[in-house]
């Protein structure tokens, strides 16, 4: 089969044969149609994780077929549509595992991580981290559910917006243009953040209600003129831009973190005491996360936007995503 893997942190995509391997106890073969180039691929190519071991096939936003059975799996079959994300595996036997809270196992196995993910033609996979993948949804569609896509919807449902509530969208990419369509089939008041008046129809078109010219707008000051926003999303890594937001939050307001940056954020104690306001991260979802999410965009409709490319042109969909050209997810496709 062909694989697409990087043999040493900062090397270049290599494209090489090698055998697909046999499942083994615990495990399926996936035979891959799709998987998503997500920006956290940069860590495991740019060697920025800790542990990592080369060479290494990246990807963890696999979908495909299952091909083969390793000894002990029941409940899957060859032929079944499945999927598998950030969460790999877990241990079991960590307290955050004995709370069914499989997503921060003490020993999480990440796809594409801690073994080789879905830059690849076939794939080992851990059947701890299966999710079903329904008829109504294509491959390409949903290989970035399993990230961008259950990460999004899990932080919206576990946040404390109601229907009718404000809830404001920041950032209009990978993750934000799913953010704004599970925000307007939840029931909430949508509004979108982002920069510059050419984002405004297709912010609109996603289901926003409302969309804020950043550059022309103060944002802060016209969340609260709509009386605060119960929930702010922020999906672009930018933290000077997600600190600005905080005095945009109405009355027990949560500032819902999900975009990936390293960079310090800037709130005052102040700025929290007052009306009650908090902040919070979400990390991404377990299998049975990633299946809720397939099935929800299923029944509702939602997709996210991509682009497809073939396997061995992982090189420039990796710089079309990382250049910020995309719109919004870049695709490996096996034809």
């Amino acid at each position: 089969m062909k694989a697409v893997l990087i043999e040493k942190a900062g090397a270049k995509f290599t494209v090489v044969e090698r055998p697909m391997g046999e499942p083994g106890e615990g495990a399926v073969r996936l035979k891959v149609a799709a998987c998503g180039i997500c920006h956290s691929d940069s860590l495991v190519k740019e060697g920025k994780w800790p542990g990592l071991q080369y060479p290494r096939v990246p990807g963890h936003e696999v979908a495909g077929v299952v091909d083969a059975v390793g000894p002990g799996v029941t409940g899957w079959a060859a032929g079944d549509r499945a999927g598998v994300g950030w969460h790999g595996d877990h241990c079991g036997q960590c307290d955050p595992c004995r709370r069914g809270d499989f997503i921060n196992c003490d020993r999480l196995q990440i796809t594409g991580f801690y073994f080789d993910g879905g830059y690849q033609q076939y794939m080992i996979a851990p059947v701890h981290g299966l999710a079903r993948i329904p008829d109504a949804i294509g491959f390409a569609q949903a290989g970035p559910l399993l990230c961008a896509g259950v990460t999004t919807y899990n932080s919206l449902r576990h946040s404390r917006a109601m229907p009718g509530d404000l809830v404001a969208i920041h950032g209009i990419g990978g993750l934000g243009h799913l953010g704004i369509q599970f925000a307007r089939h939840f029931g909430f008041h949508v509004v979108a953040i982002s920069r510059g008046k050419d984002k405004e129809a297709l912010a609109l078109q996603l289901g926003a209600h409302r969309y804020l010219d950043a550059e022309s707008q103060n944002p802060v000051d016209e969340l609260n003129r709509l009386g605060g926003a119960r929930v702010i999303v922020a999906t672009a890594p930018n933290s000077k831009a997600i600190s600005a937001l905080v005095d945009g939050l109405g009355l027990d307001g949560m500032l819902l973190t999900i975009a990936g940056t390293r960079e310090p954020m800037a709130v005052s104690p102040g700025q929290l005491i007052g009306k009650r306001r908090s902040l919070q991260g979400w990390p991404s979802g377990s299998s049975k996360d990633s299946e809720d999410t397939l099935n929800f965009c299923a029944q509702s409709g939602i997709r996210p936007m991509v682009e497809e490319f073939a396997l061995e042109d992982a090189a420039q969909g990796y710089e079309r995503m990382i250049t910020n050209q995309a719109r919004f997810r870049v695709v490996l496709v096996s034809r």
